[in-house]
């Protein structure tokens, strides 16, 4: 991706999850945009190809390995960040669960997602926020989901942690807004992802479901995640200045139809 405004940023991005998918797609937003983007996720070799591609363009990031439910260790990427230089800081990485019924579902798997998709965001914002508030300004986007506003059968665990993750942003916002800190979320429906893919691969016929799936959706199709990663730039910049405790909805309609 090329460079689009190249001044949008002019500091530094952490973005979770940025292996592929909405990750990687706002990484490269981000990096031609202007930000040295600090790409992270516990896959080194798609972190470390999400980099190649942002520097093959001309544009900046380096890697660092990151499970975000480790608080140690994601406070320790943010430490090795120049206070002054954290523009934002985008908690994506999320994980999707086997469809299966509130009591059908395995606890090993509860206590997994909500490891990854609650822990993970509230470590991200519990280590970011001092450093923003002492620079008296900056941007956490956290990665939602429609499913955290309506519910989807068989998808219990996954909902509830959208839904407490879009709740979550909303307490950041109020607590960080006096500092000069914004938090906001988006809320993407279906996105062209492995996350998604996995979700039709679970019924008989993938291709079919797909299709049923699409034909729900006013525009006709699911979304893509550099669509979801223009989002979130915008979010992230100061073109959103006034918006804070957010959650922007990016479901192509699917939640008026």
């Amino acid at each position: 991706m090329a460079s689009i405004r190249g001044s949008r940023f002019d500091g530094q991005a952490l973005v979770t999850g940025a292996a592929a998918g909405i990750g990687r797609a706002t990484a490269e937003r981000f990096a031609a945009d202007g930000a040295h983007v600090i790409v992270t996720d516990i896959n080194r070799e798609g972190g470390e190809e999400t980099v190649t591609r942002i520097t093959e363009t001309g544009n900046s990031a380096e890697f660092r390995e990151l499970d975000v439910t480790d608080a140690e260790a994601f406070e320790a990427v943010v430490d090795a960040i120049d206070e002054t230089e954290l523009e934002a800081v985008v908690n994506n990485a999320g994980i999707g669960h086997p469809a299966a019924s509130v009591e059908e579902t395995d606890p090993e798997v509860f206590d997994r997602v909500i490891d990854v998709n609650c822990r993970g965001v509230w470590n991200g914002c519990r280590a970011a926020l001092p450093v923003m508030k002492a620079r008296g300004s900056g941007a956490i986007v956290n990665v939602a989901s429609l499913g955290g506003m309506i519910g989807l059968p068989k998808q219990a665990v996954y909902t509830l942690t959208k839904g407490a993750v879009l709740n979550f942003t909303r307490t950041v916002a109020a607590e960080a807004g006096p500092y000069g800190v914004r938090a906001n979320a988006v809320c993407p429906g279906f996105i062209e992802t492995a996350l998604g893919e996995g979700f039709f691969e679970q019924h008989e016929d993938p291709e079919k479901a797909r299709e049923r799936m699409e034909a729900q959706y006013p525009l006709k199709r699911l979304g893509r995640p550099a669509e979801v990663a223009d989002a979130i730039a915008y979010l992230a910049s100061d073109e959103a200045s006034y918006v804070t405790g957010h959650g922007l909805v990016l479901d192509g309609g699917y939640s008026i139809s």
